[in-house]
């Protein structure tokens, strides 16, 4: 019989202990220099860490140049990008437990953008601060977009070397957790939909040719990262246009990952196609998880518009998904764990510094 909220009851991703079930998402800071984090990010990560989350996962960060975003996007394919996250990460750790996990990313055919304030449109590759996209076929994003050049069979080895050598650089700092991005239109998504795969080799075609790249780069990132640290996907659960990706081939390609050890499942959805119908809500993209959780063993984190305390108490209590994703409603407030236990009548972890802070209603919320 449970003696508390399941959102901050304990759980493991594979040997990975967690102190509950709330992740900080990664988010994209667009604050990086030639692919270094910054102080910004310090900041940032900093305050997220003292947050009471279980796990901060560090942005997208691209495993080559010509993957990022943007031209201020993270990095991992180079020594100046692994000392100044290493340095980002000894600063979180000094004063915070929390498990540090990083996403790694290629933008494909949507990256050379503009930063999302400007604008974010794709900058063409003769431009300042442009460069010539790659993609599985050459389709672009958008008609009036340059197109992508379409990976022939060197490119994709380059990218899956890419990968591994970025997940070697990440145990090198410690990192506790690898997510791989599947999800949102990048790279690897655009290999999965048939929407911007019109390949007719063995990585096009059928669903079995189209996971076959994605498949490879979970392998290529598995192999490189200590068997004993989880390496997790994430996954668009659907396109949100009819004769693209889906639920029922999002399931197959979570077998599949499963079947090859993958750890966990972080379920969104979208971002492929610029003519997207989402039903944007509260709990819009829980259905995908259940899922995903409905057909696998391993764990399930759900995202997307979670923002009050109760709605994800229900998400992991009645079994939708393992963990919850929080993105926009931890940059809006960075203390959202703090108030969900006090709502549910749990406690947090919080330095000693802030001890004092706690309400006198909420006496046992904070803890060292």
């Amino acid at each position: 019989m449970s003696t508390g909220p399941i959102l901050f009851s304990p759980f493991r991703i594979g040997e990975l202990e967690l102190r509950n079930r709330i992740v900080i998402a990664p988010m994209c800071q667009y604050s990086a220099e030639d692919g270094c984090l910054t102080d910004w990010h310090h900041v940032h990560l900093g305050q997220l860490g003292l947050s009471g989350a279980a796990m901060l996962i560090i942005e997208a960060t691209a495993v080559l140049p010509e993957g990022r975003i943007s031209y201020a996007d993270s990095g991992l394919y180079s020594d100046a990008n692994e000392g100044a996250m290493a340095r980002a990460i000894e600063i979180v750790r000094r004063y915070s437990d929390i498990k540090i996990g990083l996403q790694l990313a290629h933008a494909g055919r949507k990256a050379s953008c503009g930063l999302p304030w400007n604008g974010g449109g794709q900058i063409a590759p003769n431009a300042a601060n442009g460069w010539q996209t790659v993609a599985p076929s050459s389709v672009p994003f958008l008609p009036t977009e340059n197109p992508p050049i379409a990976l022939d069979v060197a490119g994709l080895a380059t990218i899956r070397d890419a990968f591994a050598a970025a997940a070697h650089r990440a145990a090198r700092m410690g990192l506790d957790l690898i997510e791989v991005h599947g999800a949102h239109g990048y790279l690897l998504h655009e290999f999965l939909s048939p929407l911007s795969n019109h390949r007719d080799d063995d990585y096009g075609g059928s669903l079995e040719n189209r996971m076959r790249f994605p498949l490879e780069i979970f392998d290529a990132v598995r192999a490189a990262f200590p068997a004993d640290r989880p390496v997790t996907m994430r996954v668009s659960g659907t396109d949100w246009v009819p004769g693209g990706w889906d639920i029922e081939q999002t399931v197959a390609f979570a077998q599949a990952l499963e079947a090859r050890g993958c750890d966990a499942v972080h379920v969104s959805s979208g971002g492929l196609a610029a003519n997207q119908a989402i039903p944007i809500g509260p709990n819009y993209q829980v259905p995908l998880a259940r899922a995903v959780k409905q057909a696998t063993t391993k764990p399930v984190i759900a995202v997307g518009l979670i923002t009050e305390y109760e709605q994800a108490e229900a998400i992991v209590g009645t079994g939708d998904a393992d963990l919850i994703a929080l993105a926009r409603a931890m940059l809006y407030n960075p203390r959202w764990p703090w108030h969900a236990a006090a709502h549910l009548g749990a406690r947090v972890k919080a330095p000693p510094q802030y001890l004092r802070s706690q309400p006198r209603q909420y006496r046992d919320l904070l803890e060292r």
